[in-house]
């Protein structure tokens, strides 16, 4: 199906170049748009909403618009490159190779622990290595809180060998250079009298073991990577660009060693209406000359469904009134924010003749017009001075 989708950049209306700023306002500007809130029954603005919501959820995350950029829509499928442990691009998944081999190898040499780092028993239990995934969520759903299922690719041992590296019917020998031991003795001359040291062996590079017929299936690693799906739950009150950890849930450990965790870095789309900060909400709602001069019932949206609120007669463009609690569940669940509305005063285009006239009649009525729109004879530079003055 991926050939029918319209390409991610042309769906959101931004270059191929365009800065993380620049996809988040394209976003929250269809979004807005297409809200099926502002577009009831309309399947067409419900479609194009998913459609923006899909392409953000790519172009947001650098791993998988990395991925997107080289190999299209293909590249951001849940099953691209689940093949075989290493095989092609994609084949490590989430898997971090250097933390596998340095499990593997114990730090011997280039593989983790750098070259003069402490010699470690290669069978000495090893933590599996962490797996780093990435989640797209709402605005809502961070929030409240919410559970996802989330697709990785996770290490497990070989079905093929059962975990030995061997092909069937053979197993690995144990290297007769260390003796099983991983390291090796060696002895130098000096002009102190003769050093003996102890390094990496360089037949088995420190696994104490030699596999002469290398299982095709995992090509003698003894791991093999395999898409699975893990519950998480993510807490509410969790912000864009913030992290957490599942302990346990990343790969197993070697020798007996105890399982990594997973980590999961959470992206959360910006809402059509809402700006967040801290754990207060922001939101601006628009109203009519008529309604902010004479006051009106008005339904606001909040995070928890619309709230009657009674405005006042004379309300000026610009002010701001606050809803207790219904902002965002802290973290750790003590207490919300506040939600926080501006009104935005329209005011209207394109009038009538007709309505022009009641307009300047009802303006000639106004006997407190402000000072600055009265001829008084004041001078420009004290008219100027003066709202300074009191602006300060």
């Amino acid at each position: 199906m991926a050939e029918n989708k319209r390409d991610y950049y042309e769906v959101l209306g931004v270059s191929k170049g365009a800065s993380d700023d620049e996809i988040k306002k394209a976003y929250r500007k269809l979004a807005k748009q297409y809200h099926p809130d502002l577009n009831p029954g309309d399947a067409s603005a419900e479609a194009k909403f998913k459609e923006a919501n899909e392409a953000y959820e790519v172009l947001s995350d650098s791993e998988k618009k990395a991925r997107y950029d080289q190999y299209g829509h293909a590249g951001v499928d849940p099953n691209f490159g689940a093949g075989g442990f290493g095989g092609g691009f994609g084949g490590f998944g989430d898997i971090d190779l250097g933390d596998i081999l340095g499990s593997m190898f114990g730090g011997f040499g280039g593989f983790g622990g750098g070259f003069g780092g402490r010699q470690q028993n290669p069978n000495a239990p090893r933590k599996g290595s962490t797996i780093q995934t990435n989640v797209t969520i709402s605005f809502e759903e961070a929030a409240k809180g919410c559970k996802k299922t989330i697709k990785i690719n996770k290490v497990e041992k070989c079905s093929e060998c059962s975990g030995t590296g061997a092909a069937k019917g053979t197993s690995p020998e144990t290297c007769k250079t260390c003796n099983g031991r991983g390291q090796v003795n060696a002895q130098q001359r000096t002009p102190f009298g003769v050093m003996s040291t102890t390094r990496q062996c360089p037949d088995c590079a420190g696994k104490g073991k030699i596999i002469k017929t290398p299982c095709q299936k995992c090509r003698g690693t003894g791991l093999n990577s395999k898409p699975q799906s893990v519950d998480v739950d993510i807490p509410a009150g969790i912000d864009d660009r913030q992290s957490l950890s599942v302990r346990g849930g990343g790969n197993p450990g070697v020798n007996g060693g105890p399982t990594g965790d997973l980590r999961v870095n959470v992206n959360v789309r910006p809402h059509p209406f809402f700006e967040r900060d801290g754990f207060d909400v922001w939101c601006e709602f628009n109203v009519t000359y008529a309604q902010a001069a004479l006051g009106d019932t008005l339904y606001i949206p909040t995070l928890d469904g619309k709230v009657k609120y009674e405005l006042p007669a004379g309300t000026q463009p610009g002010e701001v009134f606050r809803f207790r609690g219904r902002g965002i569940q802290s973290l750790g669940g003590r207490g919300r924010g506040d939600q926080f509305v501006k009104i935005i005063v329209e005011v209207p285009k394109n009038l009538s003749q007709k309505q022009k006239a009641l307009l300047r009649d009802f303006d000639n009525t106004l006997t407190n017009k402000p000072k600055n729109n009265i001829d008084d004879g004041t001078a420009v530079g004290e008219e100027k001075r003066s709202f300074f003055d009191r602006f300060k």
